[in-house]
C-alpha cells in the first residue's frame, strides 16, 4: 500500500514535470497522511488542458453516505479497480497524477516495524497514478478526494512490502489523464516501476505519527543501513 508521501519541490520544477502553466508555492511536506490535501494534476476536458488542484486523500464514492469511508479508501488495487463498483467510473473518467518526491513503507521485524523512505534514485517528484471523485453532501457543499493506486512491489520494494504506489513515466501523462483513453490501454500502464531507478533507506520512527512532518522524517538512520 501507500499509506504516507512526501512532496518538496519547487514550483518550476512540478510545472515543467507536468507541462502546467502555472504551481503555487507550496510548504515542503515530509509526511503526507490520509484525510490531508494532496496535490493533484487533472485534465480540463473542455479546455484540454491540464490543472493544479488539491483533492482530500481518500476516496469518498458519489453515491457514499458517510464521508468517513474515504479514510478506508486511501488505496486502490490496480487489478480490480475497472470493476469495483467504487472505482470503476472514476477509472473511466476521472483519473488523475499524485505529485510525490518519495514514500515510505513499514517493514515489519521482531520488536515492531520499521519505515523506510522511498525515492526516485535522482531525487526527482514524480507522478503516483490516481483516481479522484466529487461528493456532494445533502446541504450542497462538495468535496472532491483522490485514492492512490497500488500495484504488485519490484525487486527493491518486496522485501519491505507486497504492494507500492503506480508510478507513471511523464512520456504516458497524457494518456493516463485523457477520458478518451479506452480501459484496455490503460491497465498495462499499471506496473511496478523500475527498481533500478529506485533507492530505500531506514529512517526514524517519528514518521509513524502523522502530526509529525519536518525534513528529518526523510534522514536515513545510518545503524540500520547495509
Amino acid at each position: 500500500m501507500c499509506g504516507r508521501f512526501t512532496l518538496a519541490a519547487d514550483p518550476d520544477t512540478l510545472a515543467t514535470l507536468f507541462e502546467l502553466d502555472t504551481v503555487p508555492e507550496l510548504r515542503p511536506r515530509y509526511n503526507i497522511a490520509p484525510t490531508q490535501p494532496v496535490a493533484a494534476v487533472l485534465l480540463d476536458a473542455e479546455r484540454q488542458r491540464r490543472q493544479f488542484t488539491f483533492l482530500t486523500w481518500g476516496l469518498i464514492p458519489s453515491w457514499a453516505k458517510d464521508i468517513k469511508i474515504g479514510a478506508r479508501m486511501i488505496n486502490a488495487r490496480s487489478e480490480t479497480v475497472a470493476e469495483k463498483p467504487a472505482y470503476r467510473s472514476a477509472f473511466k473518467y476521472r483519473r488523475c497524477l499524485i505529485p510525490a518526491s518519495g514514500f515510505y513503507e513499514w517493514q515489519r521485524r521482531r520488536g515492531g516495524k520499521q519505515p523506510y523512505y522511498i525515492a526516485l534514485h535522482d531525487h526527482q517528484p514524480f507522478a503516483i497514478a490516481g483516481l479522484w471523485e466529487r461528493w456532494q453532501s445533502p446541504d450542497g457543499s462538495v468535496i472532491e478526494s483522490c485514492t492512490l493506486l497500488t500495484t504488485t512491489p519490484n525487486e527493491l520494494i518486496r522485501p519491505l512490502h507486497n504492494r507500492m504506489p503506480v508510478i507513471l513515466p511523464p512520456v504516458v501523462f497524457q494518456e493516463w489523464l485523457s477520458p478518451r483513453t479506452p480501459a484496455t490501454r490503460l491497465q498495462p500502464l499499471l506496473r511496478p516501476y523500475p527498481a533500478d531507478a529506485m533507492i530505500a533507506y531506514p529512517v526514524s520512527t517519528r514518521v509513524n505519527s502523522p502530526a509529525y512532518d519536518a525534513p528529518d522524517c526523510i534522514e536515513p538512520l545510518p545503524s540500520l543501513l547495509s
